[in-house]
């Protein structure tokens, strides 16, 4: 009557291998290869040899370790810096990059096994709650910006303005408008901030013919920042202002005390 030998399941050499470091509680940069080597020839030996692909790894593994035992017999050679080669230093590499996987797959494992654990709910906030937006703060509003930085901007905005003026043509005489009126730009600004939703303000200022306009549209800007219709952004100091439209419902000009 034979004597049934259970052994334990390894996925490939090199996890026999990390299992008898482990088991003989030896340095894995210092392996101690003729005892390594004559413990996994045992297991080898021991195998079923039902799964010859299997069975091969195994014994390339043994090849492997023995050509190393081999080597550590002879006399050690020298590498291009002077220093002695160690026949095991390719095969801790390898045992170290598998190790490092393991450990991987042991995390990505734990991972899936809390995030199995986690549930979702719709959000159930009521809808009077969720739409709920806090009143303007005009004092807040325009906490970032100062009226020397607006000034700065005009100045510079009138300045281009000048050196854009041809010096010939602006000897010819002009056909004047109708005066520019303050309620005008406010339709103005609404309109253009309705359809680019924030825009800078210096180039807003740009795009004024004129410079009793700039100086019109200027006051509008001011005007709406105050009834709460626009707000006004800059990061850091001298960068470009900008304004986003904030609420675009038709503007009355009681409201602005027009």
């Amino acid at each position: 009557m034979g004597i049934e030998v259970k052994l334990e399941v390894f996925q490939g050499p090199l996890d026999l291998l990390l299992h008898l470091i482990e088991k003989n509680k030896v340095n894995i940069y210092d392996i101690p290869i003729v005892e390594i080597t004559a413990q996994y020839l045992e297991y080898v030996q021991a195998m079923q040899e039902e799964n010859l692909d299997l069975v091969s790894d195994f014994l390339v593994m043994a090849a492997t370790l023995l050509d190393i035992k081999c080597r550590m017999l002879l006399p050690a050679q020298l590498n291009e810096e002077g220093e002695r080669e160690d026949p095991r230093s390719e095969l801790v590499e390898r045992l170290l990059e598998y190790k490092m996987y393991q450990y991987a797959s042991l995390d990505l494992r734990d991972r899936q096994v809390e995030a199995a654990r986690a549930l979702y709910k719709p959000p159930t906030i009521p809808p009077e709650v969720s739409s709920y937006e806090a009143p303007v703060d005009v004092e807040l509003l325009l906490s970032g910006v100062t009226l020397s930085r607006l000034q700065t901007v005009f100045d510079f905005v009138m300045k281009r303005r000048e050196d854009k003026v041809d010096p010939v043509r602006s000897r010819f005489g002009q056909i004047r408008k109708e005066p520019v009126k303050v309620e005008d730009k406010i339709l103005f600004v609404m309109d253009y901030g309705i359809r680019c939703r924030v825009f800078g303000f210096r180039e807003l200022l740009e795009r004024q013919p004129t410079r009793m306009e700039i100086v019109v549209t200027f006051l509008a800007v001011l005007e709406l920042l105050k009834m709460g219709r626009l707000e006004a952004e800059q990061e850091n100091l001298f960068d470009e202002i900008h304004l986003r439209l904030v609420d675009d419902t038709p503007v009355t000009f009681d409201e602005e005390g027009g």
